[in-house]
């Protein structure tokens, strides 16, 4: 179910997701709102669950994450038990940044965060290989990340 938003929300959420760690009062003043009826909409925006939650985002390269694959993995089923049981089993691996269930040829695409090539060799045998019902994979390394963004077109 979508939410609707004003204009002022979406300065508002605009404002948030390029920096979380605004004050109130910093983000009243630029979209000239006064504090109070600011901290309304930010508790309502976050009562109704538009802001899901803040993060702090870390440089991957100065982490010693400088490399990013995607990675496309095929299971042997795709029944609810075989996908739940590769769903849980992900969560555990701080390694991989983002999973998605796909429609096509694949099941899977996991992003996954690595330092070298032989870290992300030891995590495609002992991570992504090692998955329950896994029966492919087939990774794509980034050269070079052109655009990224977290911040969602409100």
């Amino acid at each position: 179910m979508k939410i609707d938003v004003d204009r002022r929300d979406r300065a508002i959420l605009g404002l948030l997701q390029e920096d979380g760690r605004l004050t109130n009062a910093e983000l009243a003043q630029r979209i000239n709102l006064s504090p109070s009826a600011c901290l309304r909409r930010v508790k309502l925006l976050e009562e109704r669950g538009l802001i899901a939650r803040y993060v702090m985002l870390l440089d991957e390269e100065l982490a010693g994450l400088a490399g990013t694959a995607f990675v496309l993995v095929t299971l042997d089923q795709q029944g609810r038990a075989a996908l739940d049981a590769f769903e849980d089993a992900i969560q555990d691996h701080p390694e991989v940044t983002e999973c998605c269930l796909l429609a096509g040829a694949a099941d899977y695409m996991v992003r996954v965060a690595y330092a070298d090539s032989a870290d992300f060799e030891r995590i495609h045998t002992e991570i992504l290989t090692q998955l329950p019902g896994v029966v492919r994979v087939q990774s794509t390394l980034a050269l070079r990340t052109v655009k990224k963004t977290t911040a969602l077109p409100v």
